[in-house]
């Protein structure tokens, strides 16, 4: 054991040796793939290598991490310095959706895409003020075991773990769905096989280590990540206006994009109903103000109460580190959205550039090797050849065969990854580019699996169903389930389901609906009882999910489309009428339509956003929380005492495996 402890103690004060040596191994792989590519390697060799060496890596910090301490599979040990838990916390947000979507959405949005960006980061705002340091100074294992501590009884549990399935296996599935993507572009896989590749990554990242593994995987990969992302649109910056900070130079590129609109109207090119719908500058163009607002709400909340952002929390040495990794993880998560509205500006900026206006049969190469893949669409339909391409443009009376800018569809997730190529860069940018979004869905995907399996193991098996199993059993249990929930998850992402993208966006308001309430009332409301935190749990959750499914599913509750972009027809750019028939099959229009941002397009009563459904489950979730807190009998003396002192920065962790709540000093 002292042993352990010197190797722990060691391979703790050498962090920022490590992680150097790593970083700089990394630049100098990216120069050796660039001379590589100068020496004319082919391009499938260079992916393999970035694909290949960075999950071989992960692979390895997840191996040497491998443990067999409960306290360590699950919460790391307690040992993480603030410093490199924000990192790690920062990989685990930086999600597909994140490094992928982020500046998608804000290419197809424009100045309405910012709702993300504010809403995401905002929530960890609140994260800092309102939650994680106190879940910290519990010291729980999981959210569901706060809820069980601090209700009493394993009923909050319970809606806790119902609520943390819901939320998390369905982002899963789309950080796996990415990882297929991702291998399937670059590595040449056939897409399933390419989704059960990027499940092994993740499996072995953390099967053997648990959250230990994860930790310091994730170090890693926020590396990676950062560096990916920055790296394309600082080149963009200084080959543009000659500065390579492009949060400086973002203001030339929308005034570049708003001149070159214009332009297209006079050339014939683009009509004014177009560049009005597409406009990267104008608010509110896909959600009223109302409806932003909504988002930013539910977003910010969402986040504060995503379990797999706030196991990370629990991480820490103390009360006052989980403070300071709020602080971290939110300057690591700024680098990146600080930056993704100027990524979706230059990308934005080559394209209207370099591809409108031209030729329908000179048109470049990535547009077809997207296209094939069925997501870059032109004239209405997928630019899968350039003979496709020329009979979709042809069908459209009047046609010139050069490509206007209602003729071209992107889909949001290929907007970060095509960048490189479609600004011609070079393909160790690309390839670059690519593994950060790997590292991005398999950082997230590891926590997301995690949080999964502990909630199973840990929540379900060890507390509920044999309180007495020995810690080898339940390690074994955990590691079992793990497995299990990652190949429901692959196999799920490899059925390519439709509404995944829309589905993901549900977690927030899920969350929030479903654990925000509890969370905030169980620390700042001493009068908050079992029953009331259950019933409110259940009635937040399940206004929120009825919500959810009737507007996506049952349109004739009051769905209707709003935004231009999906009142217009892809290829005559005429208001579409009959409302009816696009409510009943979304799918059938291609085009702009389809792959229009697919959280702008639906909204339901009191025209409130699909996405945005918390904005009904929140209040309910906290008006019956508290009316039953209010008629049932009050938490004992000894409880709210126990409330008192989680409220306190000073004295020691609460609540421990082995005697549960205990008293602090």
């Amino acid at each position: 054991m002292a042993n352990a402890a010197a190797d722990k103690g060691g391979f703790l004060n050498n962090l920022g040796r490590i992680y150097a040596l790593y970083t700089g191994g990394f630049f100098g792989f990216i120069v050796l793939v660039g001379i590589l590519e100068q020496l004319g390697v082919q391009q499938k060799y260079l992916g393999y290598m970035f694909m290949g060496l960075t999950i071989l890596v992960y692979a390895f910090i997840g191996i040497v991490s491998r443990t067999t301490d409960v306290g360590e599979y699950y919460v790391a040990g307690r040992s993480v310095p603030a410093f490199y838990n924000g990192m790690a916390t920062g990989a685990d947000w930086m999600s597909a959706a994140s490094f992928i979507g982020m500046a998608g959405s804000l290419y197809l949005l424009g100045y309405d895409g910012l709702a993300f960006v504010l809403g995401w980061t905002g929530g960890y705002v609140l994260v800092a003020v309102l939650i994680a340091p106190f879940l910290r100074k519990f010291g729980a294992y999981t959210v569901p075991d706060f809820l069980a501590a601090r209700y009493g009884g394993n009923g909050a549990r319970l809606m806790g773990v119902i609520v943390l399935l819901a939320c998390s296996f369905t982002y899963v599935v789309a950080q796996i769905f990415g990882t297929g993507l991702i291998a399937q572009r670059f590595i040449g896989l056939d897409f399933t096989v390419a989704v059960y590749v990027g499940l092994l990554g993740i499996l072995v990242c953390s099967m053997l280590g648990g959250m230990k593994a994860v930790t310091w995987t994730q170090v890693a990969q926020y590396i990676v990540l950062i560096v990916a992302y920055l790296i394309p649109v600082v080149w963009m910056s200084a080959k543009k206006f000659g500065i390579p900070l492009p949060q400086l130079t973002y203001g030339q590129a929308l005034q570049s994009i708003t001149q070159l609109e214009q332009e297209f109207v006079q050339k014939g090119l683009a009509t004014q109903a177009v560049v009005n719908a597409r406009a990267h500058v104008t608010p509110f163009n896909s959600y009223s103000p109302a409806n932003y607002f909504w988002l930013i709400f539910c977003l910010m909340v969402g986040t504060a109460s995503l379990p797999h952002v706030l196991m990370r929390y629990f991480t820490t040495p103390s009360v006052r580190d989980a403070r300071k990794s709020v602080a971290w993880s939110l300057l690591f998560i700024f680098m990146l959205y600080f930056t993704a509205p100027a990524y979706a500006a230059f990308s934005k900026l080559e394209v209207y550039s370099t591809l409108i206006g031209k030729n329908i049969a000179d048109l470049p190469a990535w547009v077809f090797t997207w296209g094939k893949l069925g997501l870059v669409n032109i004239c209405g339909k997928a630019a899968a050849s350039v003979e496709a391409v020329t009979a979709s443009c042809g069908a459209i009376a009047g046609h010139a065969g050069v490509l206007r800018l209602q003729d071209f569809g992107i889909n949001a997730d290929v907007v970060v990854i095509s960048t490189p190529e479609i600004a011609g860069l070079p393909y160790v940018i690309t390839g670059l580019v690519a593994a950060g979004g790997l590292a991005a869905a398999l950082s997230t995907a590891d926590g997301l699996l995690l949080a999964l399996a502990n909630a199973l193991s840990h929540d379900i098996y060890y507390k509920m169903v044999n309180p007495n199993a020995p810690t080898k059993q339940r390690l074994v249990i955990s590691r079992v389930l793990l497995v299990v929930v990652a190949v429901a998850a692959a196999w799920t992402a490899a059925q390519r389901p439709a509404d995944i993208l829309a589905m993901v966006a549900w977690a927030f308001s899920l969350a929030a609906g479903g654990l925000f309430p509890a969370l905030v009332l169980g620390v700042w409301w001493k009068r908050t009882t079992k029953q009331g935190a259950i019933w409110g749990m259940a009635a937040g959750f399940g206004v929120t999910l009825m919500y959810l499914l009737v507007t996506r599913y049952f349109p004739g509750f009051g769905v209707q489309y709003l935004g231009m972009s999906a009142l217009l027809n892809p290829v005559t750019w005429a208001p579409v009428v009959d409302l009816k028939v696009a409510m009943a099959a979304p799918n059938a229009m291609d085009g702009w339509v389809t792959l229009a941002h697919p959280l702008a397009s639906k909204v339901g009563w009191f025209n409130i956003n699909n996405i945005s459904a918390a904005a009904f489950g929140l209040p309910v979730g906290f008006a019956v929380m508290i009316g039953v807190s209010l008629i049932t009998p009050a938490p004992s003396k000894e409880l709210q005492q126990f409330i008192d002192d989680c409220r306190r920065p000073r004295g020691k962790t609460l609540m421990d495996e082995k005697s549960g709540l205990v008293a602090a000093h």
